[in-house]
């Protein structure tokens, strides 16, 4: 999936102005436009009227938690958002993952990891019957087909397999969580058997990987989840 060839617009929400300063001056230089909001309300008002491609959200706001504000944003729109926060607590994490964001990153942060991060959000995504096929370098699913080539070779994998890979590729980019992968798949019962999941993602690499013992493709995000990297 190819990313977006017009400017984006990516909505800043965060009270320190420093913050914003760094992040529009950023931003803007990959050729996006940026709209700011320091606080929750007004992030949620700009949101409506800026319609913006990618929010970056911060947790720490003076009139709302940042966790009521993503839980606002979610109820409306579909929009990705990314936390970026100093709160870097596992539990934080996934409970932003969980509860709608698209991606975390924590404060400080590396420039090319957050714009890396924002490409990623991005791109397109597979919506509709319109768009069936996922194409990256590596391997095309073809979702109406349910099929899966692997650098020019068919690869056949087992139902479970292909569901997986499935809410990962209509979710490129982003970090999902164990415990959305296991409901997702498996099943309510099954929130928290995280040992399915390693098996069946370590299965699924090696099908997919040029190498499985360093995955390139689906990523591991330590003690919250996996990402599929495009």
């Amino acid at each position: 999936m190819s990313a977006q060839t017009h400017p984006a617009t990516v909505l800043v929400i965060d009270d320190e102005v420093q913050m914003r300063r760094l992040l529009r001056r950023i931003i803007e230089q990959e050729g996006h436009k940026v709209a700011l909001a320091e606080t929750g309300r007004e992030g949620l008002e700009r949101a409506g009227i800026d319609r913006p491609d990618v929010i970056i959200l911060d947790l720490g706001l003076p009139d709302m938690d940042g966790m009521n504000v993503l839980r606002e944003l979610r109820s409306r729109s579909s929009v990705p958002i990314l936390i970026l926060s100093v709160r870097e607590a596992e539990d934080t994490i996934v409970s932003a993952l969980d509860g709608g964001a698209d991606d975390y990153l924590t404060k400080p942060f590396r420039t090319g990891e957050l714009l890396a991060r924002v490409r990623a959000l991005l791109r397109h995504r597979i919506s509709g019957q319109e768009d069936q096929v996922f194409t990256s370098e590596d391997f095309t699913a073809d979702l109406s087909a349910r099929t899966v080539i692997v650098r020019g070779r068919t690869v056949k994998l087992t139902p479970t397999e292909y569901d997986l890979l499935e809410l990962f590729v209509r979710n490129p980019g982003k970090v999902l969580t164990h415990s959305f992968l296991l409901r997702e798949v498996w099943g309510p019962a099954y929130a928290e058997e995280t040992q399915y999941l390693r098996v069946f993602v370590g299965q699924l690499r090696k099908k997919i990987e040029r190498d499985p013992t360093t995955p390139h493709i689906l990523v591991t995000e330590a003690g919250v989840g996996y990402r599929l990297v495009c």
